[in-house]
């Protein structure tokens, strides 16, 4: 079967792509920025990638002929509270009118629940979105999840955030909100096991798991599962205003994204009941069991994709990488640093464990004030911290930077700075004939910029100096 993937490089994309791998298909699989993913499958066949902006209906030229099922998994091009529900129906609009001209016979869309008579901005996009692909030319079929829980995913973090940092919370009246969870191996399950499926032609269904909970619940049950004991208590007048900023300060998410949430925060998410887990034969777990599974993976090292690693969890969204992977030289500032390296290997593990719980290796007090100070402006500061503890993927966050280009056998890290400042920066990392060459660049904004980098450059000559030594201490 030849498969069209979008959204591969998202939080269901890029685990739904081994999968179907795995059950004999061809994929064809559309980004936005082909460097972020294809060398990831350099090795395997059966899949290729095409760099399409469903934005920019040009771009649609190249998108293939012939193909039997589409995967439509494109959510939330901008993190801008007023402008996403445009882009999504554009994106929509542009796929559909692209299709129709091609051979395929279905299309599978995940959404989200939308049954309350009351829905979020983001909810009421997703239904639109729904209404905007149907079609004459081929059949659809929706899957409409409640919250997904799984590693990496948006729920899980935010939610385990919440549970590890406070022992006490009093927080908003929607944490009784109810609704109904579901792992993210069940939707992964149901979307694999929809692909020509002639039942569920033009079919829309809720997946859901079995139980009915309230975020309180969520809350604690995952408290639980980490040995963990949590007293929460609601406060009935607090505004979204003040919900935004608790989860903000508290969790990984930026100030809009925490916004969008609790908008959505305070309407059920309930399925509807149907055939659907009878028809494909999917029992989905329960919600701690989820957590349990999610759990597993982290300890394992081998979360496949997280929520933070796309563009939208910067606050400051970025297109594309490859924009940022030719650092300029004119007009720039820069702070260069050599040593000869004793042992590559050892070195470039340590360059490859930077950031997250690692820390930047010196001066970690002051990476912290940095961290704060970027979270007080609205940035994302250092709470992101990174996928893995020893992998590194172009366009993964890691804590306030973005991986631009990550190649081990080339011994070169280049990362992308996405705090907020008054200009761009850069800081590689590259070992050459033994020597490890170590450059932070900063390409200011007006007087502000300059401003900026002389008052920080007495605290860069400290930290820039003391990380190297350690990067290359055995």
């Amino acid at each position: 079967m030849k498969i069209l993937i979008t959204g591969a490089t998202g939080y269901i994309g890029k685990r739904l792509i081994p999968i179907l791998l795995n059950d004999g298909h061809e994929l064809i699989c559309t980004v936005r920025d082909i460097a972020r993913i294809e060398h990831l499958y350099s090795t395997k066949e059966n899949i290729t990638f095409i760099e399409i902006d469903f934005l920019k209906a040009d771009t649609l030229n190249s998108l293939p002929q012939e193909f039997d099922v589409a995967f439509y998994l494109i959510h939330s091009m901008s993190n801008s509270a007023k402008e996403f529900h445009i882009l999504e129906e554009k994106c929509a609009f542009n796929f559909k009118r692209a299709l129709e001209k091609t051979s395929v016979k279905q299309v599978i869309y995940l959404s989200g629940i939308t049954n309350d008579t009351k829905l979020s901005k983001h909810l009421l996009s997703r239904k639109n979105v729904e209404n905007t692909l149907r079609s004459k030319k081929y059949a659809l079929t929706t899957f409409k999840a409640g919250i997904i829980v799984g590693s990496g995913s948006s729920s899980f973090e935010i939610i385990r955030d919440l549970v590890e940092k406070l022992p006490f919370m009093i927080a908003p009246k929607w944490l009784n909100t109810k609704t109904q969870p579901i792992g993210v191996r069940d939707v992964l399950a149901y979307l694999s096991k929809a692909v020509s499926n002639l039942t569920l032609y033009n079919k829309s269904y809720d997946i859901f798991g079995p139980e009915i909970v309230t975020y309180k619940e969520m809350l604690l049950q995952f408290a639980e599962v980490r040995g963990l004991k949590r007293t929460i208590v609601t406060f009935p007048v607090m505004t979204p205003k003040l919900s935004s900023y608790w989860l903000y300060f508290v969790t990984s998410t930026s100030y809009k994204l925490a916004t969008s949430l609790v908008n959505s925060m305070g309407i059920e998410i309930i399925g509807e009941k149907s055939h659907i887990n009878s028809i494909l034969k999917v029992d989905p777990m329960s919600y701690k069991k989820a957590v349990q599974l999610a759990f597993i993976k982290i300890e394992q090292n081998s979360i496949i994709s997280s929520w933070k690693d796309s563009y939208i969890s910067s606050g400051n969204l970025k297109d594309y990488i490859h924009k940022f992977i030719n650092v300029p030289t004119y007009g720039c500032f820069k702070d260069f640093k050599q040593r000869k390296v004793i042992n590559s290997e050892k070195t470039i593990n340590k360059i490859w464990a930077i950031g997250g719980d690692n820390g930047w290796y010196y001066g970690t007090f002051l990476w912290k004030i940095r961290g704060f100070i970027d979270q007080f402006y609205g940035g994302t500061g250092l709470r992101r911290g990174r996928r893995s503890k020893t992998e590194l993927l172009n366009g993964d966050a890691l804590d306030f930077w973005r991986v631009i280009y990550a190649n081990r056998n080339q011994q070169k890290l280049l990362l992308y700075a996405e705090m907020k400042l008054p200009g761009e920066a850069w800081l590689e990392f590259k070992i050459e004939n033994g020597i490890l060459y170590q450059t932070a660049t900063f390409r200011p904004k007006g007087v502000a910029g300059r401003l900026y980098w002389y008052l920080v450059t007495p605290f860069h000559w400290f930290v820039f100096n003391g990380m190297i030594n350690k990067i290359i201490k055995i």
